[in-house]
């Protein structure tokens, strides 16, 4: 690519005025004012490009979308979303384990080892128990609820983790349910037992809704979905609203961290904006275990709450589902 041409105005008597004017770097017979706000190259107004913050020349944008990569309908010869489904088979196998050890379809979380061992419970995580952080998001109270979250995992993980790659995507649902485990942390009771994977798939709908706007595609259909499940969370008592927020906001920021923030930092190629990507998901599932690791050390510090039966006990008197 040839750089940018710089012409001075000629007058009648063979003079060249200065400064000389800039000229387009794609049209160098084009004079222009404008410059890609990413590499800074003089560019005429059909070389450029609106973005999130100033414009970008046409080059830049071809290897922005580098960045995404394009999505096929599963079935048509993409990759085969192999995290998607396995994340669907790890929740569906320990549901059975639970509904096995107690005896009963709907009510799995009464008698079973495994979920008084896992299930979310503030008090609990404060007083050591930290696998409960990330087990109570494979954990769900009744066949319904599993299916539900489920059904949400596959119809939108497949299309997404093609877009992110698989290590991307799972990264982004991991952090989402730390998000959800730390909303709850914070602001549920802390005797409140909540289990589920919405937290995670809740990140998943605004990871979908960034990449969208990413590929300059309308979000309006995601901004729909994701209105109606929070005016649900809003409506129907006993689902954790706030371990709903919490993944939604981890996994919106874990996605502009990967999609945007490379840009906004002015990446000069696709291998340092993978790593600025990396470093802000990072930072992002730090920030999430820093307000876990707070949240423990404030409910450390209050008056100890005697539980008789632990999980189970907790679970019993007050379940919350997300």
């Amino acid at each position: 690519m040839n750089g940018p041409a710089l012409r001075g105005a000629v007058w009648h008597d063979g003079r060249v005025s200065n400064p000389p004017v800039v000229t387009c770097v794609r049209h160098p017979d084009r004079f222009t004012g404008l410059a890609c706000t990413r590499c800074g190259r003089p560019a005429c107004s059909e070389c450029l490009r609106p973005a999130a913050v100033g414009q970008h020349c046409v080059d830049c944008v071809q290897r922005g979308q580098q960045d995404v990569r394009k999505v096929r309908p599963v079935g048509t010869g993409g990759p085969v979303p192999f995290v998607t489904y396995g994340l669907i088979a790890i929740n569906v196998l320990v549901y059975v384990i639970t509904a096995a050890q107690a005896g009963s379809a709907m009510d799995n979380y009464r008698g079973s080892s495994v979920f008084r061992e896992f299930v979310l419970v503030p008090r609990l995580v404060a007083d050591g128990e930290w696998w409960r952080v990330i087990g109570s998001g494979f954990l769900h109270y009744g066949a319904i609820h599993l299916l539900v979250n489920m059904f949400a995992l596959y119809v939108v993980g497949r299309d997404l983790e093609q877009a992110l790659g698989r290590a991307r995507f799972g990264c982004v649902y991991l952090v989402s349910l730390l998000g959800g485990s730390a909303a709850v942390m914070v602001l549920s009771d802390s005797i409140t037992a909540t289990a589920g994977a919405s937290g995670a798939v809740y990140g998943l709908f605004g990871a979908v809704t960034v990449t969208l706007l990413r590929l300059r595609q309308s979000p309006t259909p995601m901004l729909v979905v994701i209105g109606v499940n929070v005016l649900i969370s809003f409506s129907i008592p006993g689902i954790s609203l706030w371990g709903h927020l919490g993944g939604l906001a981890a996994g919106t920021l874990s996605a502009l961290g990967i999609l945007f923030v490379p840009t906004w930092m002015s990446a000069r190629d696709e291998q340092s904006a993978q790593r600025i990507g990396w470093v802000a998901l990072g930072a992002v599932a730090v920030f999430c275990l820093a307000v876990i690791g707070f949240a423990a050390m404030s409910l450390r510090s209050e008056t100890p709450v005697v539980m008789i039966g632990a999980g189970t006990a907790a679970a019993e008197r007050t379940l919350s589902a997300h």
